[in-house]
């Protein structure tokens, strides 16, 4: 990631950033800039505009004027988003905070030059690699602020990388060996992962994995800081790629499979978040880690499969392998872990995004308290969640004649939740599920989204468990 620092001193050799709200200008230098930027700015521009003012033979040479809207974090994030994509990558800058400075506004407009200034590291576009620096006249004020939008963004990237990286290199095994490199880094922060015989109880992932010559695995994090109270358990959905097994999909419907393990992409990044941060909140993550590969071991439609708590499940559809691996994993949170709170992110059914649309993940939970937390994380950070029912009479059609529940019956809305929550057990009434398959990937850049993977639940779940090390 590129630099972003903060000063107190203006530098008139460098393009200077104006922010602009709905009033006119947020900051003041004197002289002759503020009256030509005075008179070029408009108000009632979106967040996000960047307007260009060249000033040939004078001193700063140019000018931006970002838009920040309301100059709530989100039109700070869209400001420094633009900004990030406006600027070449080698021109230093300053962002003119000046009067406008707060901790909101220096930790969103941070997080927006880095998340807007993202590339995929194997892609062809070179990264930006200017320094940034941001003015506020007591730059020690806002330390904090930046450390934490920098530990946001760059989990957010390692998410983004993760995911955009080809299947012809993404495997369960080099999933595993990222977050294992990643966390070896993080004083505090341990990982172990299971495979083969270890996984005799994991049935579900088993089956899911058996198709694949890249064996199954199930990656388990733990950040214990000393005198953590309460205890989150993360689960994220890992298929590394979907062809949909012997329920194989179509060739549209697979070739940006290789983004099936957005979920575990994004809990293995918040939790390494959390360790920068030092929050004080007991994590543990789980990651079930999978190829729905097409084979003669692969598993097939009606195969009954006994999950970690010992329940059955009869599978009519190998394309709803999810549910399989998540139900193992949070089988095992429920029998071995003892959750305060339950949280699973998966890029689970088609249906969200006909229900949603792109940019909103679909949220269950029976707890009022626990989704309104989650909801206000996601909108702090920029991410909407909407919290969908679990409606009691579709259980029955979850029934099977063969196994103690359908992992996939033809009708009924939340299905995948409903199936989900019986593996909650106990702690059913503190538990979460999170659909992201709309939200995980984006066809075009905008705001603080670049083409491609989108890193989606990161911050949300950054944001959260900030707000759990905080008491609130």
């Amino acid at each position: 990631m590129y630099p972003i620092r903060l000063t107190e001193a203006l530098d008139d050799d460098r393009i200077r950033i104006v922010p602009i709200g709905a009033p006119g200008p947020l900051s003041h230098s004197g002289g002759a800039p503020d009256a030509e930027i005075a008179a070029l700015a408009s108000t009632g521009r979106p967040a996000g505009t960047v307007q260009r003012l060249p000033r040939p033979l004078s001193r700063p040479a140019e000018v931006l004027l970002a838009h920040v809207g309301a100059g709530d974090e989100a039109g700070w994030r869209a400001a420094g988003a633009a900004v990030a994509r406006e600027l070449a990558g080698d021109d230093p800058a300053q962002f003119h905070l000046g009067e406008a400075a707060s901790a909101e506004a220096v930790r969103a407009v941070a997080e927006g030059l880095w998340l807007g200034g993202y590339r995929y590291r194997d892609g062809r576009e070179e990264p930006r690699s200017a320094e940034v620096e941001l003015v506020t006249s007591d730059p020690g004020a806002y330390a904090g602020s930046l450390r934490s939008a920098r530990a946001a963004a760059e989990a957010t990237w390692l998410a983004r990388d993760l995911t955009n990286a080809p299947p012809s290199i993404k495997n369960p095994g080099w999933m595993a060996e990222q977050v294992t490199g990643a966390a070896a880094k993080r004083p505090g922060l341990g990982v172990r992962v299971l495979s083969g015989d270890a996984l005799a109880r994991f049935g579900g992932l088993r089956a899911v994995g058996g198709g694949s010559r890249s064996r199954p695995c199930l990656v388990e994090m733990t950040w214990d800081p000393p005198g953590a109270s309460t205890h989150v358990v993360l689960v994220g959905k890992g298929i590394t790629f979907d062809s949909g097994g012997i329920s194989i999909k179509t060739r549209e419907g697979m070739k940006r499979m290789k983004n099936d393990m957005a979920g575990a992409a994004a809990v293995a990044a918040a939790t390494l978040a959390a360790a920068d941060l030092g929050l004080g909140v007991r994590v543990t993550t789980l990651l079930p880690l999978a190829e729905n590969a097409v084979s003669g071991s692969a598993y097939r439609p009606g195969d009954v499969i006994t999950h970690y708590d010992g329940t059955t499940s009869e599978s009519t559809n190998s394309d709803a392998e999810g549910r399989l691996v998540l139900a193992d994993a949070l089988g095992y949170a429920a029998a071995e872990l003892g959750p305060d709170v339950l949280i699973d992110l998966a890029t689970l059914t088609g249906a969200a995004k006909v229900a949603l649309g792109n940019t909103t993940a679909a949220l269950y939970s029976d707890s009022d308290e626990l989704a309104g937390a989650l909801r206000r994380a996601g909108a702090a950070a920029g991410e909407h969640l909407w919290r969908m029912p679990l409606h009691g009479d579709y259980r029955e059609l979850l029934r099977s004649d063969v196994a103690d529940r359908h992992s996939s019956p033809a009708h009924g809305g939340g299905m995948a939740a409903l199936f989900l929550r019986d593996f909650a057990g106990a702690y059913a009434d503190r538990w979460a599920h999170v659909d992201m398959a709309a939200t995980c990937w984006t066809e075009t850049t905008e705001l603080e989204l670049t083409r491609g993977a989108t890193g989606w639940g990161v911050r949300t779940l950054v944001r959260y468990l900030s707000a759990l090390d905080r008491g609130q």
